[in-house]
């Protein structure tokens, strides 16, 4: 926005200082005009004639003109002090203000690994800049997360598109060969670039935080998504249990049934090769909802834990198996957890497997109801 030109920050605070200085000497000065005139030092009194009639002035004592005169010199003297020492008392105060600025002009040119860092006690300026820093960190990671993300989408939507094209070629250079085997396999390699496809339209659906709002049970979800999943589960052998309470938020109901969907399919998935059991609890508190998901499984180290929520990661064992996916499970839970202001957490289990923990804001009661 085009603003008019104007005096500085630091011009202003001068003006201000000098200012004050001045006008505090001049009353100051008033009040000792006043006492020396009630309370004079010298009584000798001269009086000239002027005017028509003779009249008689007042004259001033040698002392009243030594006064004035010296009050001229006090003034100016302060006016002086007080442009001189206000440039430099608002260039200390305003040094702050002037690194912000330079690291405001070196982000805008993107570079944002730049900090303030600015040292000394805690003031406004000290709290400007630790805001500043700590929106420049979450901003440069952030920036470093999409182009990762791109990166890995770009991989991972080429890789289909090559493999279709190396079976297309295959079969144009040998037309004698049967087309089912190929129908079957260009099948499942399109398939893929489908699911693929949406799943990245509903991350980005999720950070762009582009959907309606609406009272919806956790609890109620829940039983949905064990319901869906349950002929998978049987089919690996996985005994799901669930439990818990009312579990009342605001959210979007697809895109929290689609969070709970991922944990839970990952759960049956990623679990024993028979036997396993998946635990799926809801508990709600004060100020929050929570959504529990475990699994028994192959045990997992916390660093590999700490990577399974990254686009395109991969735990062990995942790759080639048949519900390998696309990798984008839980990076699609995370994603939902923070367009609902929640918050994600993963730990393994010490016995094998996984626990991942959904903490959503509980919803007010709904009066309108």
């Amino acid at each position: 926005m085009d603003r008019a030109p104007g005096l500085s920050a630091r011009l202003k605070l001068t003006l201000s200082y000098a200012g004050f200085l001045v006008l505090a000497g001049a009353l100051l000065i008033t009040v000792w005009v006043v006492l020396m005139r009630y309370f004079p030092h010298a009584p000798i009194v001269r009086a000239t004639r002027y005017g028509i009639g003779g009249a008689f002035a007042p004259g001033r004592s040698p002392t009243q003109q030594a006064f004035g005169q010296a009050a001229v010199a006090v003034l100016a003297f302060l006016l002086v002090f007080g442009l001189v020492g206000g440039w430099l008392l608002a260039g200390r105060m305003l040094a702050p203000l002037a690194r912000i600025t330079d690291a405001t002009r070196i982000a805008a040119n993107g570079s944002l690994s730049h900090r303030i860092e600015l040292e000394g006690s805690k003031d406004e300026f000290r709290e400007l800049a630790d805001a500043f820093d700590a929106m420049l960190a979450r901003l440069e990671a952030h920036v470093a997360e999409q182009q990762r993300f791109a990166a890995n989408a770009s991989h991972e939507l080429r890789t289909p598109l090559a493999i279709t094209k190396t079976l297309l070629d295959v079969a144009r250079n040998d037309p004698a060969r049967g087309t089912g085997e190929l129908i079957e396999r260009l099948h499942t390699v399109n398939a893929r670039a489908i699911d693929l496809t949406e799943a990245l339209l509903l991350l980005s659906r999720a950070d762009q935080r582009s959907f309606t709002r609406e009272h919806v049970d956790l609890s109620l979800i829940v039983e949905e998504a064990t319901e869906t999943l349950l002929p998978l589960a049987e089919k690996h052998c996985v005994t799901i249990k669930t439990s818990g309470d009312i579990t009342p938020t605001i959210g979007s109901h697809a895109l929290l049934l689609q969070m709970t969907t991922n944990l839970v399919h990952n759960a049956i998935v990623h679990n024993l090769p028979e036997q396993g059991t998946v635990w799926v609890t809801t508990s709600v508190h004060p100020k929050s909802v929570v959504l529990t998901v475990e699994n028994t499984g192959e045990k997992l180290t916390p660093q590999l834990v700490a990577t399974l929520g990254e686009p395109f990661l991969r735990g062990p064992g995942r790759i080639r198996t048949e519900h390998a996916g696309v990798g984008l499970g839980l990076a699609i839970v995370k994603s939902i957890t923070q367009a609902h202001d929640g918050t994600l957490s993963l730990t393994p289990r010490p016995a094998g497997g996984l626990c991942v923990t959904v903490q959503l804001p509980v919803a007010p009661p709904n009066t309108g109801r």
